[in-house]
């Protein structure tokens, strides 16, 4: 007998239990209207994933669940629709917290106006940003329900990522699988995760919907890209990348009819989408009713006021041009007409009567000592002092400009370009940045031509080069990614062909910028391995690997 599934990606609010379950209930009149008897809705939809410590709070658990079941009975108005919601479950102790060996990652069952089943994620991933086995307990039994006739395996995220629990569900009696996720994007997830599930069909011969989460939290970005596959494993239905969206297809034996299958962009489109939706959801979910971004004219700054204005509207978005003595003509006028195509509001503040006085309170300490980085920081620190105070003034958030590259090696200034509240392309190395500077001007033409192509520089310093101090971009971020998000050995690195003494540099500067990388603000996060949640290490560290 056919049965119709939804399938439903939507953008919660971790700890928004009332605004979440609205989303769920606006999802659940959909699928009933289009005759669903299943409705899948993201892992830990109820709260948002991740909770983190709030699962902690025995508060927090009892919330949950009030809302769960309060859910259920909202839904009794829905006949003959069960749906799976995601909730962290708790123990019935009535100590303060609940300790970890009662708490789940589950999944409940809803329907008749009540919860019918719930279900305890078996597979707990501890590993990049993942920590469930700080939080959760493993389950240990498989849940099979029935809904219009078909007999549905419910699988949490990990659990479909090995063999054990998808089979379980099939030697209980399921003629299909049903999987809920909550799986942060980086380049390359969306189609390793097909692959994945294509080997529980191919290993069970069931077909397999899988319910994805979409949006921002903190630094991870849930991409969507819902989808079913059929009894063969072939994609029937896939659901758009980076918005909402609801899905339904019909199950028939091993046969999946779908509506259609979204296309997957281009990595740089995908990158692009991922950092615009992390920042207007940070934005948003936080309450700032703006941004502020420090302009210099160069194209880390370009890149983030472009995706910023996306993101939120020219008219949330303020841009401050803070010019020095070192500030190059071309920076003002590419500023200029920047800001001009996009129509936000531009001001410029000069910095040169604020380093004089710091210069002269200074004088007599520094007497007899050359300029070196220390007047270079100060004018830095000058900029993201302003860019604070107007941040305290309206509201507005300041979103810092570094790249992943800078923030590697130290090229960056500890409460000077470092300082603000969101960190855009933390995680997007310098050649990368040019790459999504040409994608966006492929959209329409707003980054001038000069700033994607001039020489990058920080204008601390009479004609200063960024590749006066760094080796060029295209050999730096080969290293980076080799060091950082492949955790290959400095010897290994160099047997790739680069060059020893630039593979000694970087490795040592990547280590003494330990300290200053814990500092920064949390920015979005789109590789495997990004500095934050994915990069763990010591700051007081002597161990050496060369």
């Amino acid at each position: 007998m056919p049965a119709k599934v939804a399938f439903a990606q939507i953008n919660v609010t971790v700890g928004d239990l009332a605004g979440n379950a609205a989303l769920i209930e606006r999802a659940a009149h959909a699928a009933h209207a289009a005759g669903a008897a299943v409705l899948l809705t993201p892992e830990l939809a109820l709260t948002g994933y991740p909770p983190e410590d709030l699962v902690m709070r025995r508060a927090f658990m009892e919330a949950t669940a009030r809302t769960l079941r309060e859910l259920a009975v909202r839904l009794a108005v829905l006949p003959g629709l069960s749906v799976v919601v995601g909730h962290p479950a708790g123990g019935d102790d009535r100590t303060r917290s609940i300790t970890i060996q009662q708490r789940h990652n589950a999944a409940s069952v809803l329907a008749g106006g009540k919860v019918a089943a719930t279900y305890a994620k078996r597979e707990l991933p501890n590993y990049q940003v993942f920590d469930e086995k700080r939080y959760f307990a493993p389950g240990a039994a498989p849940l099979v329900f029935e809904a219009g006739g078909v007999r549905f395996g419910l699988l949490i995220c990990e659990d479909a990522w090995f063999a054990g629990p998808a089979r379980d569900c099939q030697a209980a009696g399921a003629e299909a699988l049903l999987v809920i996720n909550a799986s942060p994007y980086h380049m390359g997830k969306t189609g390793e995760r097909v692959e994945r599930m294509r080997q529980r069909v191919t290993e069970t011969g069931l077909p397999l919907v899988f319910a994805h989460s979409v949006g921002g939290q903190d630094e991870v970005v849930f991409d969507g890209s819902s989808f079913a596959l059929d009894g063969r494993g072939d994609l029937v239905a896939r659901l758009p990348m980076f918005e909402e969206a609801l899905g339904v297809v019909t199950i028939d034996g091993a046969r999946v009819s779908g509506t259609g299958i979204a296309p997957e962009p281009g990595i740089e489109a995908q990158v692009y989408a991922a950092l615009k939706l992390g920042v207007a959801d940070y934005v948003r979910k936080n309450g700032f009713p703006g941004a502020i971004i420090g302009l210099s004219g160069g194209i880390d700054s370009a890149l983030t006021l472009a995706l910023a204005c996306d993101a939120l509207g020219p008219e949330r978005v303020r841009a401050v041009m803070m010019p020095s003595q070192y500030t190059a003509d071309i920076s003002w006028l590419d500023s200029r007409e920047m800001v001009a195509r996009l129509g936000v509001r531009y001001d410029e503040i000069a910095i040169r009567p604020m380093y004089d006085a710091f210069e002269r309170a200074l004088a007599a300490d520094f007497a007899g000592r050359k300029p070196d980085t220390t007047e270079e920081n100060l004018q830095a620190r000058i900029r993201g002092t302003l860019l604070m105070a107007l941040s305290n003034k309206h509201g507005s958030i300041v979103l810092t400009t570094g790249n992943k590259s800078e923030m590697a090696v130290g090229y960056c200034t500890l409460y000077g370009d470092m300082a603000g509240g969101f960190a855009v392309i933390k995680d997007i190395a310098k050649t990368l940045v040019y790459r999504l500077a040409a994608y966006r001007n492929s959209l329409s033409y707003v980054i001038p031509e000069r700033i994607i192509t001039r020489a990058p520089s920080a204008e601390l310093r009479p004609d200063q080069k960024d590749q006066d101090s760094l080796p060029p971009y295209e050999v730096l971020d080969a290293i980076l990614a080799a060091y950082v998000e492949e955790d290959l050995s400095p010897a290994e690195i160099v047997a790739r062909g680069h060059p020893q003494a630039d593979v000694d540099r970087v490795v040592r500067l990547i280590r003494i910028s330990e300290y200053k990388r814990r500092q920064a603000p949390v920015g979005v996060r789109v590789t495997h391995r990004a500095f934050g949640r994915d990069w763990r290490m010591p700051i007081v560290n002597r161990y050496r690997d060369d």
